[in-house]
């Protein structure tokens, strides 16, 4: 499922028009954007959580030469699928 295909479900259970609901897609997803990147965590029970985690850095391997690449520290963002999520996708 893309975006756009999302949206026309998001409207179609709500009641809202396709542009409503893309605006409320996009607010929804901005301010779990917004929050991850402030270092905050975003908890949806049953859903699941999003977080930012810190990656240290490490030393990798460039696979066309073989030589050996420093890949610098970096926060990521992470979801972690909550309990419900996980035993619909598991059943």
């Amino acid at each position: 499922m893309n975006k756009t295909e999302f949206v026309k479900k998001v409207a179609a259970e709500n009641a809202l028009t396709q542009k409503k609901a893309a605006e409320v897609v996009d607010s929804v997803l901005n301010a779990v954007v917004d929050a991850v990147a402030a270092g905050e965590k975003v908890s949806f029970p049953g859903f699941g959580t999003f977080e930012s985690k810190a990656r240290a850095a490490r030393v990798g391997k460039n696979p066309q030469t073989g030589e050996a690449v420093e890949i610098a520290a970096a926060t990521v963002p992470a979801f972690k699928a909550g309990k419900a999520f996980k035993d619909k996708v598991n059943k």
